[in-house]
């Protein structure tokens, strides 16, 4: 079952708790839901360079808290948290609450699958090799302390004619283990020929505890708007 479906989802309240938590009772969810995908959005399109691999949201009454996991939270935060605060008022503008923003660092980008997936695609649309991209990111991955790790590729690669897909891994990644801490993520390299596809899979090792596991390299907290 665990090679079926997401891993993240697989592993919901299991060492893995939800990105949004709120409850929202009959029509009020819909809407809810929406603003959630918005403020998602906002957020990529203010911080596209600063490393944005994860945004939780939560609800009060009338309130936003947002946490922003960040690999390099100085773009995020600008000088004397001048982009930060824009970004609180623009947010405060589009859903007409009170938003608080907090902002962590990822001490090991390279554990965390959604930035290693950007990466990938980013290299692959500068015309990179994927075998050479995918080789830089697994090395990198197992140096900072990954137990294992799994990349796969599918599309034209290297402009074919026909498509096809690629992967390679090493260490365990063990996907039918519920225990087992495993990021994944995906993404697109949008290049000449046409749309490839990211895939990637890090495993750092089981959580043996009931306390939820936060995602990887999460660290200190950097910045809280105030």
């Amino acid at each position: 079952m665990g090679r079926k479906v997401n891993p993240v989802g697989f592993r919901l309240k299991i060492n893995r708790d939800w990105d949004a938590r709120w409850f929202a009772p009959g029509t009020q969810y819909k809407d809810m839901l929406h603003e959630d995908f918005r403020i998602r959005q906002f957020i990529a399109k203010e911080a596209e360079k600063a490393g944005v691999s994860r945004i939780e949201i939560e609800r009060n009454s009338n309130q936003l808290q947002i946490t922003i996991h960040t690999a390099r939270p100085g773009i995020l935060i600008g000088r004397k948290g001048e982009a930060v605060k824009k970004m609180k008022q623009g947010l405060q503008d589009m859903t007409g609450k009170s938003a608080k923003v907090e902002v962590t660092e990822i001490e090991k980008p390279d554990l965390d699958a959604y930035l290693v997936a950007q990466n990938i695609a980013q290299q692959i649309e500068r015309r990179v090799g994927h075998s050479r991209a995918i080789k830089r990111a697994i090395g990198q991955a197992m140096r900072q302390g990954a137990q294992g790790i799994k990349i796969e590729v599918a599309g034209r690669l290297a402009g074919a004619d026909m498509a096809r897909r690629e992967w390679q891994s090493e260490g365990r990644v063990p996907r039918g283990t519920l225990r087992s801490d495993i990021d994944f993520a995906k993404a697109e390299a949008t290049t000449t020929f046409g749309r490839i596809g990211i895939k990637v899979w890090v495993y750092r090792g089981d959580v043996l505890s009931r306390e939820l596991k936060k995602p990887s390299g999460e660290a200190k907290e950097a910045y809280v708007s105030p």
